[in-house]
């Protein structure tokens, strides 16, 4: 047995924490670019902790999941305002954002020059600048993740800016910042933390450090995404999703993920969709078709008894089976009314393109079980 784990330097978690985010940002320099969703106004409680440590602040606001030029706007807002650390306060849009410009505003060149499949795939070779990561969301668990999910409109496709220097110094998840999330962004965020710990129990690349989290996470989401969904305010139901999806970036960075990223990273980039929705619309279908593909071609794979397992864990009973995990996924996500791919505006037109650029998604190669184009097909045709 062989295996590594990594994360941010620092978490602090719990309600209220976002109390301690400026003496915190003043330990990693005096003027930070702080990086947000689309209404930089609902910053302003993290931009008054900042302001009353005396540090310089300027703002770059995301209105969208990150794409190559809104990076290099935010490393050029960076240099022009001689930001010496970078915050990313939001959802994943902005926390990806904000670990893209804090890589590239320390290493040379292009940020094609370090993006995989698109680019030249260069390792960064210098530190990022000092990054905090708040999270407003329960699901991306981008806050303690090793990579920034990137959108190339020109190749439409999603690819990643990866490397152990993207981690951030300082991951702050207050669960108070995620109870005005309405539900239909509490439904999807929240199952894509579900996925997030799924793919990685039952990834190639699992390990004993990440089992323990996922089953952490799991217990979590079984008994409050649904209650999140349903009573926002709910402090016990958001602390248990925060937490949930902490977890889920701690287990995805350390052992990968699956089919459901592999082809919600590509979709993502044929269509305008949230990824969350995406990963939410994907997530019964691809555990349906692995357990399919398992009993066919691997029936002595250790991922089928995780997957009864997680059947166990989502439906709280001891003799489920882990077909059971299929039928608890659909329900779930008609409970939170999940739209289909088609309401995005995939068409079957998309299918060739879609297949072929999932197949060689990074994140396939730690799915439990190779699957072919038809199986991908398939999985497609199902969340339609």
């Amino acid at each position: 047995m062989r295996f590594e784990f990594a994360t941010a330097e620092r978490i602090v978690f719990g309600p209220g924490t976002l109390v301690e985010a400026g003496k915190l940002a003043a330990k990693l320099g005096r003027h930070p670019l702080v990086v947000t969703g689309r209404t930089v106004s609902r910053a302003q409680p993290l931009l008054d902790l900042l302001q009353g440590e005396g540090l310089g602040i300027t703002t770059f606001a995301v209105d969208r999941e990150p794409d190559l030029d809104t990076v290099r706007l935010g490393v050029a807002v960076a240099h022009e305002a001689g930001c010496d650390s970078v915050i990313g306060f939001g959802g994943g849009a902005a926390l990806d954002t904000a670990k893209a410009i804090a890589a590239m505003a320390s290493n040379e060149g292009d940020i094609l020059d370090y993006l995989e499949i698109i680019g030249r795939g260069k390792a960064l070779s210098k530190p990022s600048l000092p990054t905090m990561a708040i999270p407003t969301t329960a699901g991306t668990g981008s806050e303690v993740t090793r990579n920034s999910v990137i959108t190339s409109p020109k190749h439409r496709v999603k690819v990643s800016l990866r490397s152990p220097l993207l981690m951030p110094r300082v991951a702050l998840v207050d669960p108070e910042l995620t109870y005005d999330l309405p539900p239909g962004l509490t439904a999807t965020t929240g199952l894509d933390a579900l996925a997030q710990l799924i793919e990685p129990f039952v990834s190639t690349r699992a390990n004993p450090l990440v089992d323990g989290l996922c089953r952490e996470g799991l217990a979590r989401v079984a008994r409050s995404l649904r209650l999140a969904f349903h009573q926002g305010h709910n402090p016990a139901a958001r602390e248990d999703m925060a937490l949930a999806s902490l977890c889920g970036g701690l287990a995805l960075a350390n052992a990968g993920l699956g089919a459901v990223h592999g082809i919600a990273g590509p979709l993502g980039g044929l269509i305008s969709a949230p990824h969350g929705a995406l990963c939410a619309a994907l997530l019964a279908p691809v555990v349906e078709m692995n357990l399919l593909a398992l009993r066919t071609r691997r029936p002595d794979s250790p991922a089928l008894p995780r997957y009864q397992e997680l059947a166990r864990i989502l439906t709280g009973r001891p003799d489920a089976t882990a077909e059971d995990a299929t039928g608890q996924l659909r329900a779930l996500v008609e409970e939170l009314e999940i739209p289909r791919l088609r309401s995005y505006g995939f068409t079957p037109e998309h299918m060739p393109e879609l297949v072929e650029k999932a197949a060689q998604a990074s994140s396939m190669k730690a799915n439990p079980i190779e699957l072919t184009a038809d199986e991908l097909a398939a999985i497609i045709k199902s969340a339609m």
